[in-house]
Formats: structure tokens, sequence, C-alpha cells
């Protein structure tokens, strides 16, 4: 009976429910295979007693599936698909160094070192923690900070 309240209901919001999915995905075929991965996810869980229990879990599952695939790598939206197609010209050595320098100011000596050692050279944190004498918790909350610092600065640049 529960299944069939569901059917029922993702019948009856079919159309809603793909035009949501094309909203987030941008694609015909990712849409289609997110109401079906939304369908079977509920029907799965057998966990809807209403009409409009089932019609609110069908709009939020297909929310989270739309978000998990364009969480998963590799997945594209069509926006982002076409981009190739943009010729834009390569970034030279000089102009990322640049756009570096001007993300990492406002870091202190410490935190440089840290993301420096962990960003281009890809050392761990227990062997930052031996090298600088400091705990591997203190080199966590360093990159933690410069991190931050790193985002607030690319906020503003963006702007």
């Amino acid at each position: 009976m529960k299944n069939d309240i569901l059917t029922q209901s993702f019948i009856d919001l079919r159309d809603k429910l793909h035009r949501s999915a094309l909203r987030f995905l941008r694609n015909e075929e990712d849409a289609a295979d997110a109401l079906q991965d939304t369908f079977f996810r509920l029907w799965k869980s057998g966990t809807v007693a209403t009409d409009s229990e089932a019609r609110n879990k069908l709009f939020v599952v297909l929310r989270n599936v739309c978000i998990d695939r364009l969480r998963k790598p590799g997945t594209a939206t069509l926006d982002e698909r076409h981009m190739d197609d943009i010729a834009e010209p390569p970034a030279s050595g000089e102009d990322i160094a640049r756009l570096e320098a001007l993300i990492t100011s406002g870091l202190s000596a410490t935190q440089r070192r840290i993301y420096v050692m962990v960003t281009h050279h890809g050392v761990e944190y227990e062997e930052i923690a031996s090298r600088l004498g400091m705990s591997v918790e203190a080199v966590r909350v360093s990159m933690s900070r410069a991190r931050k610092k790193i985002r607030d600065n690319y906020k503003k640049l963006d702007r």
C-alpha cells in the first residue's frame, strides 16, 4: 500500500520533478537519471505513509540526489561542458605566481611556510611539525587559519 501511494504521487508529480531536476543539472539525461534514483531510494526505504508525505519526500530526495550528482567528480553542468569551446589563453607562470601572492597576502610567516610545504611540496602534517618544532595540532590549526585567510582574500578578488 505504501508503495502504491508513492507510485501514484510520483506519476502525478513527474513533470514537476523533472523540471526541478533540469534546473539543478541542466541536462536531460542526468535529470531523468536523478528522477529514477529518487524514486528508487524512496521505494527501497518504503517509509511513505500518506500522499502529502510522499510528495514532500519526493522533492527533498530529488534535491539531494541532484546535489550528490553535482558534487560527484567528473559531473559537470551543461554550461561547464561547453566551456571547452571557449578559447582562453593559458595562464603563464608569472600570472599564477602573482595571483598566489595576492591571495596569500596577510599570512604570517609560519602560516606561509606551512601552506607552501603542504600545497607545493605535499609534505604531511607530522613531518612539518617535526621540522618546525610544533605539535601536529598546531600545524593543523595554522593551515586551517591560512586556508580561511586565503578564502577571504579570494572572495575579495572575486568581487
